[in-house]
């Protein structure tokens, strides 16, 4: 079974959070999920999910929802030390923060570890494991180029969530598919939710 970490931070777009980690779980991956305080206003904000108040029934809520036990679906909350990603010790997986705030791009590129996914993100670089970085901001900064510029330097892969409109998309689900699809391709995940150029 395949382990990825997945991390969402507090931005718009978490339909594409929660699409992936419907296809990984799908995939018959193990996910490591780590969501953000701001993610959860965001996905009680933007979709029709409520999480619980208290944070430790995010993980049996998250569970439940996708129809899975917590072995392939292991959630860790923001102070979690003891975790496998807070460790390069540990099995090393590949870590998506699909969406990425320009928060956490920053304090990934400048080494802050001030919470977990930061942590985790922080290890992944020294491990020279996958990164993958989905951000939705726009337009952006000139402070946001350079740390997507700084941690494209360092390894990781940043991946814009701009879905493309050559596969004549017919509703928001498909625009949501290609960027999803996009990720599962760098992952190496085989998925059929979206043809390849060509195909």
């Amino acid at each position: 079974m395949q382990t990825i970490s997945l991390a969402i931070t507090g931005g718009s777009g978490v339909q594409y959070s929660l699409r992936l980690l419907q296809c990984l779980l799908a995939a018959n991956c193990r996910v490591n999920l780590m969501v953000s305080r701001a993610a959860a206003v965001v996905i009680n904000t933007e979709t029709e999910f409520q999480l619980p108040e208290d944070e430790s029934l995010w993980g049996p809520w998250f569970c439940q929802h996708y129809q899975v036990d917590a072995e392939q679906l292991r959630y860790y909350s923001r102070e979690d030390w003891f975790s496998p990603v807070a460790s390069g010790s540990s099995h090393c997986a590949p870590l998506v923060i699909c969406p990425a705030s320009g928060g956490t791009l920053s304090a990934i590129a400048c080494g802050a570890s001030n919470n977990l996914i930061e942590r985790a993100a922080d290890v992944v670089l020294k491990e020279r494991k996958p990164l993958l970085l989905v951000p939705r901001e726009m337009p952006y900064s000139a402070i946001h180029l350079e740390n997507m510029l700084k941690l494209t330097q360092l390894g990781a892969i940043v991946m814009p969530a701009s879905p493309g409109f050559y596969h004549n998309p017919n509703s928001i689900e498909d625009l949501i598919d290609f960027v999803v699809a996009r990720i599962l391709d760098q992952l190496g995940i085989e998925q059929s939710i979206m043809p390849r150029w060509g195909e």
